[in-house]
């Protein structure tokens, strides 16, 4: 147990069995009462404090054996933890796994982008093709810009499928960002739950400057911390 902490019990018990033989050995010579009674002072004595010293001894066993369970609980919440963490690296935090999400999250903004610049040119085109239609009295150019206009709307529907894409490209991550939270929460409960890393946790300081400060939006619904519209319209009011 790292060092020795008191007597062992061979040792007491020895000693122990020491004075009784001395005692036995005053006895059996016929020393008179009043050394008699000497002896078995200093004996009773010393078996005291042989008594004392094993209650001591057996203590610090006790002290030993409670850290003991304490330190095989800290290892046991070490290894689990460790295992959470190799878990995560393994199906996570490895560069394929993580170089899979930024794909995907880069397929979601340029696939929006497209779609966008998609639907606002055929929506200029429409609004060109519609004005000129009120102008012209020829039947046939009548029907090349009805033709055209209708060819738009159709460019703008296939536009629109790309939130079918990105629906399932976000469902990937979002899958991705479940599995690492709920081993994140793993851990967290192994070391008391929230309210036991919450005392640990450093202050928040921002670091942003400039505009960026300034950049909290967009507002998602249930946010707090946000103005109103209302709260604008006041402000001028």
């Amino acid at each position: 147990m790292g060092g020795e902490i008191g007597p062992n019990h061979k040792e007491i018990m020895d000693e122990l069995r020491a004075i009784r033989a001395q005692m036995a050995n005053a006895i059996r010579s016929g020393g008179s009462n009043t050394a008699n009674a000497a002896i078995e002072e200093s004996a009773a004595r010393e078996v005291a404090e042989a008594r004392a010293l094993l209650e001591t001894y057996r203590a610090q066993i006790e002290q030993c054996e409670k850290l003991k369970v304490e330190l095989d609980l800290i290892h046991d919440a070490i290894n689990r933890t460790k295992g959470e963490i190799a878990t995560l690296h393994a199906k996570s935090f490895n560069g394929e796994e993580m170089a899979k999400v930024n794909g995907e999250l880069g397929a979601v903004v340029g696939g929006t982008e497209q779609a966008t610049q998609q639907i606002l040119e055929a929506a200029e085109a429409i609004d060109q093709a519609a004005s000129a239609l009120g102008k012209v009295d020829s039947a046939d150019q009548q029907k090349i810009l009805s033709e055209e206009i209708q060819e738009r709307v159709v460019s703008i529907f296939e536009a629109c499928n790309f939130q079918d894409l990105t629906g399932q490209r976000i469902n990937k991550v979002m899958t991705t960002m479940k599995f690492i939270e709920h081993h994140i929460v793993v851990m967290m409960d192994i070391w008391g739950g929230v309210d036991a890393i919450k005392a640990h946790v450093p202050p928040i300081v921002d670091t942003r400057e400039g505009d960026a400060r300034l950049l909290n939006g967009p507002k998602a619904e249930g946010d707090v911390g946000h103005a109103s519209q209302d709260d604008i319209d006041a402000m001028f009011n």
